[in-house]
C-alpha cells in the first residue's frame, strides 16, 4: 500500500469505530463486536502505516544527503595491526554431583 492509501484506510476504520461506539456503549452487543473487529484491523493498518512512514522519511533523508565522498588515495600509509592477546582458558571445573545423579548411578 502507498502511504496515502494507508491514511485513507485508517480514516475509514476510525469513522466506522466512531459510528458503532455510541451503540456499543448503550449495550448493543453486535455493535461492540464490530468495534472490537475494527480496532484489530486499525492496529494492523497502523503498523503498516508506521513502516511506510519510516521508510518514506528515510528515503527523503537519503535523497537529501546523497553526495559522493571524495575518493581516498590508495597509497595511504598502512599501520601494522597488533594481534590481540588471547586470554588463558580457565581449567574445566568438575560438575557438581546432585542427588539425582547419585540415585541414577546406584541403579
Amino acid at each position: 500500500m502507498a502511504l496515502k492509501d494507508t491514511c485513507k484506510k485508517l480514516k475509514t476504520l476510525l469513522d466506522e469505530i466512531n459510528q458503532d461506539m455510541p451503540k456499543a456503549e448503550a449495550g448493543n452487543k453486535a455493535a461492540a463486536q464490530r468495534v472490537r473487529k475494527h480496532t484489530i484491523a486499525f492496529a494492523k493498518v497502523a503498523k503498516v502505516f508506521r513502516k511506510e512512514s519510516v521508510k518514506a522519511a528515510s528515503g527523503e533523508k537519503k535523497a537529501a544527503t546523497k553526495r559522493k565522498a571524495p575518493a581516498k588515495s590508495k597509497v595511504a600509509s598502512k599501520k601494522p595491526v597488533a594481534k590481540k592477546a588471547t586470554k588463558a582458558r580457565k581449567p574445566a571445573t568438575k560438575k557438581r554431583v546432585t542427588k539425582r545423579r547419585v540415585a541414577r548411578k546406584a541403579k
